[in-house]
């Protein structure tokens, strides 16, 4: 048998997409034990006198189908506090719910998104905002406001950090779909008072750097003029003038907040300004605008929100990360990053597949590294593809840093 092996290929020329990490336990947990009630948590016990019962949580289920798909998680939350109200407190309504009510409410207004608008729940928010507690327990609608916080909580964090119902094999990501433990989450946003819901929830590491992008884009969309930049019929370089250049400037400056100097010189401002454009849109970081750097440059601030709402997607169906060294392949890119402790110590190329051999996008733990090895071209790929370029080109195995095996 013939076995053609390349000699050279880089060890990390078969990455998909490696993440290198621990997983989290907790709200993250893929196993939830059935939840118990604590019957210790009493109204003598407890700091909070308002406690509800499990018939009104059945009566609101029925009465609000929104909130049906949300049934087993309200269940599991108010049985594993005994009922008590988690929303109301002594003073009446707490910091944690006003706290979610601004929090929501800014994603509605930053990104105009009416999906998660609630109109019942945003006027029971303001009848209830300045109550002090007597009036509170006076007040009928308290055990349905609690009810509606906690049912409109679990609808925000599902969108945010669950991701769409999509089946991942189907578009070829072997990665096991996390289970977020929404009742969990609730319930640890509630004890710690958390201010930063997204500090506490299950997500990617890129995830709240790529929200608070999104929202940084939202406010430069209401700002953007339309200008467009022409191809270039020549790469620009340090040392050039041109009168397009001040336009560049001025684009870079709106991107990325780039101080340059306001004339027609490609400076040293600006080869520093380009450099970090290119790292940033994964483009040869050599500081010369060409037109692949113009095409991107002219790539509307609307568009750049669509690809990040698709990449943050993506993030929501990914492992939580809780290592902080992990090995990270942008595949789009062809660009390996290492991480350790959280900062940016490696980067390189890697070759990935073609749009029709794609390359398969996976996670796990890394155990070892091997460095230039051997790879046994598969038998199909010698038949359509080596043998062929053999045929036009009798020094094709040397010219490649290839030989042929004969395994008896």
């Amino acid at each position: 048998m013939l076995y053609l092996s390349s000699m050279r290929t880089s060890f990390l020329s078969f990455i998909g997409f490696l993440i290198f990490l621990g997983f989290s336990c907790g709200w993250n947990n893929a196993s939830e034990k059935e939840v118990i009630r604590d019957s210790s948590i009493t109204i003598t016990t407890s700091y909070n006198p308002l406690f509800l019962d499990s018939v009104a949580l059945q009566t609101f289920l029925e009465s609000n189908g929104w909130a049906k798909p949300f049934s087993k998680q309200m269940n599991d939350f108010y049985t594993d506090r005994n009922f008590e109200f988690a929303w109301f407190d002594s003073s009446g309504l707490s910091e944690q719910a006003h706290h979610f009510y601004n929090l929501q409410n800014d994603y509605i207004s930053r990104l105009s998104d009416s999906s998660l608008f609630n109109q019942q729940f945003q006027g029971l928010y303001i009848a209830f905002a300045n109550k002090t507690a007597k009036q509170i327990v006076a007040n009928k609608e308290v055990v349905n406001t609690e009810l509606l916080f906690t049912a409109q909580f679990f609808v925000y964090a599902e969108k945010m950090y669950k991701g769409a119902n999509i089946q991942l094999a189907d578009l070829g990501w072997y990665i096991p779909r996390k289970k977020v433990n929404l009742h969990a989450l609730l319930d640890t946003v509630i004890n710690k008072k958390a201010t930063e819901i997204i500090n506490l929830a299950p997500v990617s590491l890129q995830y709240p750097r790529m929200e608070q992008w999104l929202f940084r884009l939202a406010e430069m969309q209401k700002l953007e003029v339309a200008d467009s930049l022409p191809r270039l019929k020549k790469s620009m370089k340090s040392g050039d003038t041109s009168a397009l250049i001040p336009r560049i400037k001025k684009r870079l400056h709106f991107l990325q907040g780039d101080e340059l100097t306001n004339n027609n010189q490609y400076d040293t401002g600006l080869v520093i300004a380009i450099k970090k454009f290119q790292e940033r849109h994964g483009i040869d970081e050599d500081g010369i605008i060409g037109n692949k750097v113009i095409e991107d440059l002219n790539v509307p601030v609307r568009k750049r929100m669509e690809q990040l709402l698709i990449n943050m997607e993506r993030a929501r169906w990914m492992p939580f990360m809780q290592d902080s060294t992990y090995v990270l392949v942008n595949i789009p890119e062809f660009r390996l990053r290492v991480f350790e402790d959280g900062k940016n110590v490696l980067k390189m190329n890697v070759i990935v597949g073609s749009e029709a051999n794609n390359s398969v996008i996976f996670n796990g733990n890394l155990q070892y590294v091997v460095f230039s090895p051997y790879w046994n071209v598969p038998e199909s790929i010698v038949r359509k593809e080596i043998l062929p370029a053999i045929s036009r080109n009798k020094n094709y195995i040397t010219k490649h840093n290839m030989e042929i095996t004969v395994i008896s």
